[in-house]
């Protein structure tokens, strides 16, 4: 972040939302929200309509897996052109344009499957789905970072966070509405024309310039010297080992090389930032259940109220981030989120109380809005624009494998110890994380001066 980025003024931090290139965000947001929920939550819940067992749909529900390993094939799209149309729409758009249509043809193809005689078919079909939705993270999050300046990378954050969260609620919402009228098949193929979204725009906008610094020179000059020193191996075989080490290993030496030791600690703030809200979320909803909410009450307030808060607080850290910078806006979402969780004590001990029900979901959606923005704004400036896509993608699997283990043990805690104390620890798990902030801010001031 430069030192010119938190200088600026308020107005010009509510007009960076008029860019062209921010507002595009919005909608390949939507395109990037939209496939999660029907391999995962929507898809669980018409298998469990057409009567499958439970224990598949469990076994099924592992599609989504390919989310969090997508740092495996990100080096695909940081390197590997496509043929005829990488040519015609360049690196990052060709791989978006690819990855839509995969979803698309996905989609489609389990609109035409029976769950019950063709489940085969089905499940193969939602790997697409999700192996094409993970693809076009990367190449959405790399046309981010490379499209905008850092200092504009929350508002490009914010944007995104609400097209994603406007995908999912149609992906959720909109799809269990069109099922229930009509049919699972009909509501499958309205989200696969609805995904047309993400293609047109991804046709709009521009494709991003690629800068290359030196110390990226540098790292490239291992390909080289592995080249000049190999000449006895046949050519083929050279030009794949070429390959692999420009594209795999130089991102992530490259990262190490420009941070030095430093990048374990960056690496251990990536990996305990999100570790409260995540765990909370595992036990949120059956609390509310336990508590006695109906589920009406929870549907309004958890699904209807609270995603327009998340996009508020989304736009709020966006401007903040542009306004103050990115240090200042995630300590501050850090400790409105230990704070937040804090207030879930209030629902585990008092009677059911829809106000309070709505309050305590709300700032947590606020503060989860407004940090999402500022972190996603720091993962971005990591980042370095030759490997974008591998880089960005190793760090956010990073984001989430932590936070995914540790909150797996949530209902472990709840069994154990009850809700209160649930929520008091999950407070405590955001503690690490303010602590290395403190440290990332103060060494950034000591680097400065």
């Amino acid at each position: 972040m430069s030192p010119a980025a938190t200088h600026k003024r308020w107005i010009d931090a509510i007009l960076v939302y008029r860019q062209p290139r921010v507002l595009a965000m919005l909608f390949l947001g939507f395109s990037a929200g939209l496939p999660l929920l029907l391999v995962f939550g929507t898809l669980s819940a018409w298998l469990a309509r057409e009567g499958v067992d439970k224990s598949t749909i469990g076994h099924v529900s592992w599609v989504a897996l390919l989310y969090g390993l997508k740092f495996i094939w990100s080096p695909l799209v940081d390197r590997l052109q496509l043929p005829v149309i990488g040519s015609i729409f360049g690196q990052r758009r060709s791989w978006m344009l690819m990855a839509q249509t995969g979803v698309i043809c996905g989609l489609l193809a389990m609109a035409s499957s029976d769950p019950l005689n063709h489940l085969e078919l089905l499940v193969y079909a939602a790997l697409l789905v999700a192996f094409s939705s993970a693809t076009q993270d990367i190449s959405i999050d790399a046309w981010r970072i490379e499209a905008m300046p850092m200092e504009d990378q929350g508002a490009m954050a914010a944007t995104y966070q609400i097209g994603y969260r406007i995908g999912m609620l149609l992906a959720g919402g909109g799809a269990f509405t069109l099922a229930h009228y009509y049919s699972w098949p009909l509501a499958y193929t309205v989200m696969a024309i609805c995904m047309s979204i993400g293609i047109i725009t991804t046709l709009i906008i521009p494709e991003p310039g690629h800068l290359v610094s030196r110390e990226t020179w540098k790292q490239e000059e291992k390909v080289i010297y592995f080249l000049e020193n190999s000449s006895h191996l046949p050519g083929t075989v050279r030009d794949v080992y070429a390959w692999i080490i420009g594209a795999v290993i130089c991102p992530f030496t490259e990262f190490f090389s420009r941070n030095g030791r430093f990048a374990l600690t960056i690496l251990l703030f990536i990996g305990l930032f999100r570790i409260s809200d995540i765990t909370m979320g595992v036990m949120a909803n059956p609390l509310y259940v336990d508590v006695g909410f109906s589920d009406l009450d929870i549907g309004v307030v958890t699904k209807t109220v609270g995603p327009f808060i998340t996009i508020a607080g989304a736009l709020l850290g966006g401007s903040l981030v542009i306004r103050f910078g990115v240090m200042p806006v995630l300590l501050a979402g850090a400790i409105l989120v230990i704070l937040t969780n804090l207030l879930f004590v209030a629902i585990a001990m008092l009677p059911p109380n829809i106000m309070m029900l709505a309050l305590v979901v709300g700032a947590d959606n606020l503060s989860g809005g407004m940090a999402g923005s500022a972190f996603i704004a720091y993962l971005s400036g990591l980042t370095n624009k030759a490997y974008t896509a591998t880089q960005y993608a190793l760090f956010s699997s990073l984001m989430l494998l932590p936070a995914k283990f540790i909150g797996g043990f949530s209902g472990d805690v709840v069994d154990a110890q009850g809700y209160p104390f649930f929520f008091i620890y999950t407070a405590a798990l955001g503690i690490p994380a303010i602590l290395l902030i403190l440290y990332l801010i103060r060494r950034n001031s000591m680097v400065k001066t």
